[in-house]
C-alpha cells in the first residue's frame, strides 16, 4: 500500500484519504477514474481497501497512533494520513457505531433484574423455587418498549446459552 501511496502527490494523497473516509462514513467514495493514470485496477482495489481498513481499525480503537505509524513507516505521506485520521476520528467512530447498531432495529436501552423465591403456589404449598424477574427497556424506532419476563433456573440457563451462541456468531463476523 505504501508504494502506491508514494506515487501520489501530497494534495492527491490528502484528497484520496478524505474520500476514503467519506466512503466509510456512507458518503461518496473515491472514484477509480481519478487515479487511473497512477495505478491499475488491482492496485486501486488494494489501496482503497487497505486505506479503509487502516482508518476503520484506527478509529474503532483497535490501533493506536504508534501502530498506525508503524504500518506506514515507509510512506512519505504518513503525516498526511495521520492528520486525516486525527481530524476525522470522531466522525469515523460515529459512522462505525451507526453501522454496527443498524444491524438490528431494536436496541437494548436499559435493564433491571430481581431474584425472587416463590415459596408456594395455589397448587403446591411448599414450592421454594427461585425465579428471576427480568425487565428490559428496548428502543425500537425511537420508541421505548418495556419487556418483562420471569424465568426459572432452567429457562435462565437456556437464555444465557443462546446469548453466548449469538456472541460467538458476532465475534466470527468481525
Amino acid at each position: 500500500m505504501t508504494d502506491l501511496l508514494d506515487k501520489l502527490s501530497d494534495a492527491e494523497c490528502r484528497k484520496l484519504c478524505h474520500a476514503v473516509v467519506d466512503g466509510v462514513c456512507g458518503r461518496k467514495q473515491p472514484q477509480r477514474q481519478d487515479y487511473s493514470a497512477i495505478c491499475s485496477l488491482d492496485d486501486w482495489l488494494v489501496l482503497n481497501k487497505s486505506l479503509s481498513k487502516l482508518f476503520c481499525l484506527a478509529a474503532g480503537g483497535h490501533s493506536s497512533e504508534e501502530e498506525v505509524l508503524a504500518a506506514l513507516s515507509n510512506s512519505k505521506h504518513k503525516d498526511i494520513l495521520l492528520s486525516v485520521l486525527k481530524g476525522r476520528r470522531q466522525e469515523l467512530s460515529r459512522a462505525l457505531l451507526d453501522k454496527t447498531t443498524s444491524i438490528s432495529s431494536a436496541v437494548l436501552a436499559d435493564f433491571d433484574w430481581q431474584l425472587k423465591l416463590a415459596l408456594s403456589s395455589d397448587k403446591i404449598s411448599c414450592l421454594q423455587t427461585p425465579l428471576l424477574s427480568l425487565s428490559l427497556d428496548v428502543r425500537e424506532g425511537g420508541a421505548l418498549r418495556p419487556v418483562s419476563m420471569e424465568m426459572t433456573r432452567e429457562e435462565l440457563q437456556t437464555l444465557i446459552t443462546s446469548l453466548e451462541a449469538a456472541n460467538k456468531v458476532i465475534l466470527q463476523l468481525k
